[in-house]
């Protein structure tokens, strides 16, 4: 089995720190070791004692692990002072595996978790032999020595950090104001940024994690760009599954994207049983000229590939509703691009269908109580996506995710009716109360 090693401060609230980073390897089929550094006594609302263990004793601990196993890859957290960063540094430089330094300083509570020292032992001893530093805004302010208020300072930053001696530095996007959650990576002279919708949560051990992950995929094999994208996708679900365990800010969960795989044969058997019933209710007067697609997404689905959807579609065949293909992840591209769309509204809202549109079908569902909102065709932006910008615009009219929403059509394009709903039995609950 795979072994990474994390380098670590022991969180006693099991939130963050090398009990994260041990939940963040696990998930990923790897075996996590670890070195304890500091042990701390730390809830989800403060941190109210650090015991430091001594240095010679973290440097036992390397040497078990190093002339044991095999590692991988390795990560550090929380050093706490200059004494354990260098002696750590020291140990780690002679190994031929990648090293990712989350350059900890505080917790997620706020409280310091380092020395006044320790900066420079990150700059002169551990950066030169880090693959990646995955520092938030106030790490890299106090690291670079930059105020960072826009993406300019960000880059100068990063530039700055980048010249002490690692090959990549990720400066983490949780810390600033946007729309998105951009983190700006930093590698080969290159800037990329990589975007995941923003949550708007504190969460205790997100920079744990998110380091972990990045050692996981790098011992996995992964080249640096792909593990620090894989990793992000991954935190994205472990900071949307976050959970409280105290009277603080709430944790995040590393299995979040285990919980996903296993939701993956429930959301493909339910899609499927669903479809059945949908034959049996609809006329060929509800399908439309191009077919009928339904849709179902996993819990916090961010892709299509997290959509499941119809192989081929119901049509009329004989005069009756059928679907002769199978159910898939990444099938059913147009209406699983307007479930991830509505999503970003309302997570729960993981199901749709799509409908022909007339005058009577409409009629239909407004005499059945359902919501509706509408987009123009003719509105559209140029370089916009017909179903992402329609299904936002109709949604922001209303100010609400509604039932349904239709459009008009435009040119070469069929008007459209989409039924929303939480999942495959919301939309059948939906339908029978419009086709009684």
């Amino acid at each position: 089995m795979l072994v990474a090693l994390t380098v670590a401060g022991s969180d006693s609230i099991g939130g963050a720190g090398l009990e994260a980073d041990l939940k963040a390897f696990a998930s990923l089929g790897i075996h996590g070791a670890c070195a304890v550094t500091a042990i701390t006594s730390q809830s989800t609302q403060r941190v109210s004692r650090i015991f430091p263990v001594q240095v010679e004793h973290v440097l036992s601990q390397l040497d078990a692990i190093l002339e044991d196993a095999k590692v991988a890859s390795a990560k550090t957290g929380m050093l706490y002072s200059t004494e354990i960063a260098s002696a750590v540094a020291d140990r780690l430089a002679g190994e031929d595996f990648p090293i990712v330094v989350d350059p900890v300083m505080a917790a997620g509570v706020g409280d310091s978790l380092h020395k006044k020292d320790l900066v420079q032992a990150f700059n002169e001893r551990l950066f030169p032999i880090a693959t990646i530093v995955t520092p938030n805004r106030f790490e890299a302010e106090v690291l670079s020595g930059i105020t960072i208020e826009n993406r300019n300072d960000a880059k100068k930053a990063c530039r700055e950090i980048g010249g002490m001696g690692p090959k990549a530095v990720l400066l983490k996007g949780g810390h600033f104001d946007s729309a998105l959650a951009t983190d700006l990576l930093f590698y080969k002279g290159r800037f990329n940024e990589i975007s995941s919708p923003r949550l708007g949560a504190h969460v205790h051990g997100g920079g744990c994690t998110l380091s972990s992950f990045i050692a996981g995929y790098f011992a996995k094999g992964e080249d640096l760009k792909e593990a620090v994208v894989l990793a992000k996708a991954r935190i994205y679900d472990s900071i949307a599954s976050r959970y409280a365990i105290g009277k603080g800010i709430e944790v995040i969960n590393p299995m979040a994207a285990i919980e996903k795989d296993v939701a993956r044969y429930s959301v493909l058997a339910r899609l499927k049983g669903a479809v059945k019933e949908v034959e049996s209710l609809l006329s060929s007067s509800w399908l439309p000229e191009v077919g009928t697609n339904f849709v179902f997404a996993l819990p916090r689905a961010t892709g299509i590939e997290q959509v499941c959807g119809l192989e081929g579609r119901i049509v009329s065949i004989g005069g009756e509703p059928a679907h002769s293909g199978g159910v898939g992840f990444g099938a059913s591209k147009h209406v699983a691009t307007i479930v991830l769309s509505t999503m970003q509204f309302d997570p729960e809202m993981r199901s749709a269908i799509n409908l022909r549109f007339n005058e009577d079908n409409l009629a239909c569902l407004r005499s059945a109580g359902l919501s509706i909102g509408r987009f123009d065709r003719r509105k559209e932006p140029k370089g916009r996506k017909t179903m992402e910008w329609g299904t936002a615009e109709a949604i922001r009219s209303l100010g609400f995710v509604p039932d349904v929403i239709f459009d008009m059509g435009s040119v070469g394009k069929e008007p459209m009716i989409r039924l929303l709903g939480k999942d495959p039995e919301d939309i059948l609950t939906k339908l029978r109360r419009t086709l009684v």
